[in-house]
C-alpha cells in the first residue's frame, strides 16, 4: 500500500490521500473499502456536523450544559473510530462525541450527559466505550493500563485512546506513552491536534517540529496524518490497529498518530474564541474535511443528490429523536451520590439526608427555582 506525503514543508510526514477538493492524490491508494462502508463514514461525519450545531442551539437555549464543539474534527473522529473491531476499546474525551457514536452509544446519551444526567455516561453491556475524560490526558495511562491488562489476558483486541495537543504536556502522556513502548501495549494514541489547547497555540505548545517524532522517544513509531481526510485517516488508524494487534512475544506495538486539523468553533460554548485568534485561516476552511469528502464520493459516483437527500432525512430523524430520549430523562436527583464512592462515606449520607428533608418540606420545583 503507498501513501502520499504532502511536500508541504511546514507539516512533514503527513499522509494524506486526497487534496482540498477530493481529489485522490497522485501516487496515493486509497483504502479499499466497499461502497457501504465509504457511504458509512459520510453519515457518520454528516451526522457529527449537525448534531455540533443542534447541541450549541439547545445550549444557548438553556437545555444543554457546557458543550465542546467539534466541528472540522468530524473526520479525525468518525474515520479512526470506523477502523475499529467491534471488541476494542476506546477511550475519548469530552470532544470526542462522534467516535463515541460509531463505536455503539446512542445520539441520545451525548446529549444526556451534556445535559448532566448521568445515564449519559453508561455504555452498553457490548459497547466498548469508556465514560468521556474531561481531566486533561487522564486517560493516557488508563488506556495504556488496559492495553497491557489485554495482552496479559491473550485477548486479541487494541486500545484507541484520544486526546488533544495540550494534553502532549501533561505528564500523564509521557508516563503512559513510556510504559506502553516498553511493554508493547496494544495501544493506538491518536493525537487530535486541533491547533488549540483552548488559547494556547500549538507552537506554544511544544518546540518539537511535530507531536508525532514524540513517539521515536518511547520506542514506537508515530504517524502525521491530514486529520480532515478520513480516507487519510481511516488507512493510519487501521494499520496501526493491526500492528497494535500482531500475535506473538514482542510483536505488538503501539503507535502514536498525530492527526492534523483545526477546531472551527470555540473550545466550548464557555469560551469566546475571538480574544486570542482571528477567523478560520482559508487554508482550513478549503479543507472542511465535510466538503471534500462529499466531492470526493460524488467523483466515484457514490453520491448523488437523491441519496445525499436520504442521508440529510436519516441524520435529522436520528437527532430528533435523540434530543427527545435525552430530555424525557428525568433522573432523581439524589442519583448523583451513588457513584462517587463504592461506599458511601458518613459526609455524603449527611448531604444526602439534607437534600431528602429539602424535598420533603420545600418539593422540587421549589428548590429548582420554579423551573
Amino acid at each position: 500500500m503507498s501513501i502520499q506525503y504532502a511536500d508541504d514543508r511546514s507539516e512533514p510526514y503527513r499522509v494524506q490521500v486526497l487534496d482540498s477538493e477530493g481529489r485522490v492524490l497522485p501516487n496515493a491508494d486509497p483504502p479499499d473499502l466497499d461502497e457501504e462502508t465509504l457511504i458509512g463514514i459520510y453519515e457518520g461525519m454528516l451526522l457529527a456536523r449537525r448534531l455540533d450545531t443542534r447541541a450549541v442551539s439547545l445550549q444557548r437555549q438553556g437545555r444543554l450544559g457546557t458543550y465542546a464543539p467539534m466541528a472540522g474534527q468530524e473526520a479525525a473522529q468518525v474515520a479512526s473510530a470506523m477502523a475499529l473491531d467491534a471488541a476494542d476499546w476506546l477511550y475519548p474525551t469530552y470532544r470526542d462525541h462522534a467516535a463515541k457514536i460509531v463505536h455503539g452509544m446512542d445520539p441520545a446519551s451525548i446529549f444526556a450527559s451534556v445535559g448532566g444526567k448521568p445515564a449519559g455516561y453508561v455504555a452498553p453491556e457490548e459497547v466498548n466505550v469508556m465514560p468521556e475524560y474531561i481531566p486533561i490526558a487522564t486517560q493516557i495511562p488508563h488506556a495504556t493500563g488496559a492495553g497491557m491488562a489485554a495482552r496479559y489476558r491473550g485477548e486479541d483486541t487494541a486500545v484507541l485512546c484520544y486526546f488533544g495537543d495540550g494534553a502532549t504536556s501533561e505528564g500523564d502522556f509521557h508516563e503512559g506513552l513510556n510504559f506502553a513502548g516498553v511493554f508493547d501495549a496494544p495501544v493506538v494514541f491518536f493525537c487530535n491536534n486541533n491547533q488549540w489547547a483552548i488559547s494556547t497555540p500549538v507552537e506554544r505548545q511544544t518546540a518539537s517540529e511535530t507531536i508525532a517524532e514524540k513517539a521515536h522517544a518511547y520506542g514506537f513509531a508515530g504517524v502525521r496524518v491530514d486529520g480532515m481526510d478520513p480516507l487519510a485517516v481511516y488507512q493510519a488508524t487501521r494499520e496501526a490497529l493491526e500492528k497494535a494487534r500482531s500475535p506473538g512475544p514482542n510483536e505488538a506495538r503501539p503507535t502514536l498518530i498525530e492527526a492534523v486539523q483545526y477546531r472551527y468553533g470555540a473550545h466550548s460554548t464557555a469560551d469566546d474564541p475571538s480574544v486570542y485568534r482571528d477567523d478560520v485561516p482559508d487554508r482550513w476552511e478549503e479543507r472542511d474535511p465535510l466538503d471534500r469528502y462529499r466531492a470526493y464520493l460524488r467523483r466515484q459516483r457514490h453520491l448523488d443528490d437523491e441519496r445525499e437527500s436520504d442521508i440529510e432525512d436519516r441524520v435529522v430523524r436520528r437527532l430528533e429523536a435523540a434530543v427527545e430520549e435525552a430530555e424525557a430523562i428525568q433522573p432523581d436527583p439524589v442519583e448523583m451520590f451513588d457513584s462517587v464512592y463504592a461506599e458511601p462515606t458518613p459526609e455524603l449520607e449527611d448531604q444526602r439526608a439534607d437534600l431528602e428533608a429539602l424535598r420533603e418540606r420545600y418539593g422540587d420545583v421549589e428548590l429548582a427555582g420554579g423551573h
